[in-house]
């Protein structure tokens, strides 16, 4: 921040002791300092050491190298639309979702929310706008303080759990609606219009459908509606989980990414021709999205217990097939009308960063059109996926095809990609540091 706040911006923040200004960091874990009220007015640039985007999600850092050995700072500069009060803070504080900068104004290549900016940016020199909707899964759980017992839903209104039978149904015997009422009031105050929400097929599982729109809107939409649904949960007195895969013989919570392409007038889908018919665009894209979801898997599927959900693929496929509205394939055609034709990306889990993901599945997409890459035979029913189109089914073996990946390179840089590798190779070998339940369960009495 640079300027100072003016106009109807300066007349909602009137009265603001604080301010939240955040970034995603690489795990789209919302990363940033609180400023005064007073400061955020006035302007006053606010700075971040370069190597908080890529903190780890234990907390640590890799290597300064990946960060610049000096460690120097960025700042942090309010996106325009997305400076928020909180109404659920006692307390006048208001949200502002921020980009984060050189310090010369350049975009810093260390963060996602500048990526999608670029690849943007590269839709838009071929005079085309990529329009985007994510549709989120979560769990609302009881509180869990002891890590090593299994996460359980809120006692219903009849005093008992849910056990599993109460996908699609909308009844308030959950006794979740108050939480879910509270939810819906933040949105509306945040401006984030809702299409569909409905009890997905876990066990206290819930899924939100966002309308389609502009993808930097909807990757900022999703990225604070999760942190509203933790901070909401808290009040009611319940736990929010965005894990990818929580419970076990449960299926997991994806974040699914569908995907058009129009003109930057918006009056015509390249997808579709004059006549309604699929268009070479349409199958390039898709060709680019196959090409790319192997070498991308790590940034689709970020943590380790991602391919604990891709690995029970019960509606979470681990392939690149593409089909006509087929759930077991990895890239999925929605039955629509020529106008709404579209690519859905179901690899992401919900854990993944909504920026990174959105940004790797469109520069995917980009890449098939600007090289005419053409996609495999379309599948139906129940198939066995080629080896080809298999993909990595733990991190380790997603994060080594990402040391690989030239292409991943070419879209993304070096800089990122190298501290994206060093940060999850960190994670991964936190993660064996520890050993499972399982292991001393099993193991201990039979080898």
């Amino acid at each position: 921040m640079t300027t100072e706040v003016r106009g109807p911006l300066a007349e909602r923040l009137a009265g603001v002791e604080e301010v939240e200004c955040v970034t995603p960091d690489l795990n789209g874990v919302m990363r940033g300092k609180v400023m005064t009220g007073e400061g955020f007015l006035s302007g006053r640039r606010l700075q971040l050491a370069r190597g908080v985007l890529l903190q780890c999600i234990m907390g640590g850092y890799p290597p300064a190298r990946f960060y610049g050995g000096d460690d120097g700072d960025l700042a942090l500069v309010a996106a325009p639309g997305q400076v928020h009060r909180l109404p659920w803070s006692e307390r006048p504080r208001a949200l502002a979702i921020c980009d984060a900068q050189e310090l010369d104004g350049r975009p810093s290549g260390l963060s996602t929310r500048g990526l999608l900016r670029r690849v943007l940016d590269r839709y838009a020199e071929h005079g085309w706008k990529p329009v985007v909707a994510t549709e989120l899964e979560f769990f609302v759980f009881a509180p869990s303080p002891d890590p090593q017992q299994a996460f359980q839903p809120p006692l219903g209104l009849d005093g008992r759990r849910e056990v599993g039978c109460s996908a699609f149904s909308v009844s308030s015997n959950n006794g979740l609606r108050p939480f879910f009422e509270e939810v819906y009031r933040v949105m509306e105050a945040f401006g984030m219009p809702r299409d569909t929400f409905m009890h997905e097929m876990g066990i206290s599982q819930f899924e939100i459908n966002f309308l389609h729109g502009d993808p930097l809107l909807l990757a900022d939409q999703t990225f604070l509606f999760k942190h509203l649904l933790k901070e909401l949960a808290l009040k009611h007195g319940v736990q929010v989980v965005c894990m990818a895969k929580p419970l076990a013989h449960t299926p997991g919570s994806s974040m699914h990414i569908h995907q058009s392409v129009v003109t930057l007038d918006g009056e015509q889908n390249i997808f579709s021709d004059a006549s309604g018919q699929a268009t070479d665009a349409f199958s390039h894209f898709i060709g680019g999205q196959q090409a790319a979801m192997a070498d991308f898997t790590a940034l689709f599927a970020p943590n380790v217990n991602s391919y604990q959900r891709l690995c029970h693929p019960y509606a979470s496929p681990n392939n690149a097939c593409w089909s006509h509205d087929n759930r077991a394939a990895g890239l999925r055609i929605p039955a629509s009308a020529p106008v709404a034709r579209r690519v859905e990306n179901r690899l992401p889990g919900a854990d993944a960063n909504p920026y990174l993901a959105i940004a790797a599945s469109l520069a995917a997409g980009l890449y098939g059109i600007e090289r005419q890459l053409q996609p495999s035979a379309p599948i139906q029913g129940e198939f066995e996926a080629p080896e080809e189109l298999l993909l990595p089914c733990t991190l380790h073996a997603a994060i080594e095809r990402l040391k690989r990946s030239d292409l991943a390179r070419e879209l993304f840089g070096n800089e990122f990609i190298d501290g994206y590798i060093a940060t999850k190779t960190m994670e991964l070998s936190s993660f064996f540091d520890e050993i499972t339940p399982w292991e001393r369960r099993i193991l201990a009495s039979q080898v």
